[in-house]
């Protein structure tokens, strides 16, 4: 497979012609940041935290979407990504409710650090504080429509890692909704294995294990990924 060489942020480096931008940059030690990438998912750009600047591109890309391309020049860390990041994150918060200190995963959060290491201390936009639905129909495990961001990880997790396509997403625009089979509780969804891989992958408290208090939610991501690589590199066959 022929390589292509780049400069990310002025670093010279080299990445596989079907690499994404963002897969090259974590290559060579360069953060992006993102909340709806995961490893060993299909990537759909859908947060957009991660958006780069390309020289002579006329928009901003993002970067786990955009394959590299010869003597391509990236900046991913510019005061105009800046801006733009923060008022992502705003709006996200915004949209939904939101509320870490009384949240599962408050301390265990990947939109919560993402917050904080951008240095969002308040948001500028009027919440919308919608009424939404928490689903403990499920013996094992609860989603909570007020913290999900829509990044489709569970829904991607059930797709292609437990290829059950229990999860699935509803609506348009802000009225979008995670839902189980056809739109049932999550108790009633025959196609759900009850594995557990669309808690381990949610970045937030959307989805979580039932009997978890305020910040006990931990998940061990290296698990998703273990059975993605064993998948592709048929470690399982015999």
């Amino acid at each position: 497979m022929a390589a292509k060489t780049l400069t990310i942020n002025g670093q010279l480096i080299s990445a596989e012609e079907d690499q994404t931008v963002l897969a090259a940059a974590r290559d060579a030690g360069i953060e992006i940041p993102t909340l709806c990438h995961l490893e060993g998912l299909p990537d759909v750009g859908a947060c957009r935290l991660c958006l780069v600047e390309i020289v002579g591109w006329p928009r901003l890309v993002p970067a786990c979407v955009t394959k590299v391309a010869e003597g391509m020049e990236v900046y991913t860390d510019t005061e105009r990504l800046r801006k733009y990041r923060r008022a992502i994150l705003e709006l996200i918060f915004a949209e939904r409710n939101h509320v870490c200190s009384v949240c599962v995963s408050n301390g265990n959060c990947e939109l919560q650090n993402l917050a904080m290491k951008l240095g969002m201390d308040h948001v500028r936009f009027e919440y919308r504080h919608p009424n939404l639905d928490v689903d403990v129909s499920h013996r094992l495990f609860g989603m909570d429509h007020n913290r999900c961001i829509l990044c489709t990880r569970c829904v991607r997790v059930c797709w292609y890692v437990e290829c059950a396509g229990t999860k699935n997403v509803a609506g348009r625009g802000v009225n979008s909704r995670i839902i189980t089979d056809m739109n049932q509780p999550w108790a009633e969804a025959e196609t759900c294995t009850n594995c557990g891989k669309c808690v381990q992958g949610c970045p937030t408290g959307a989805l979580f294990y039932k009997g978890a208090t305020v910040a006990e939610m931990e998940r061990d991501r290296s698990k998703l990924e273990f059975i993605v690589t064993a998948r592709e590199k048929k470690q399982w066959l015999v």
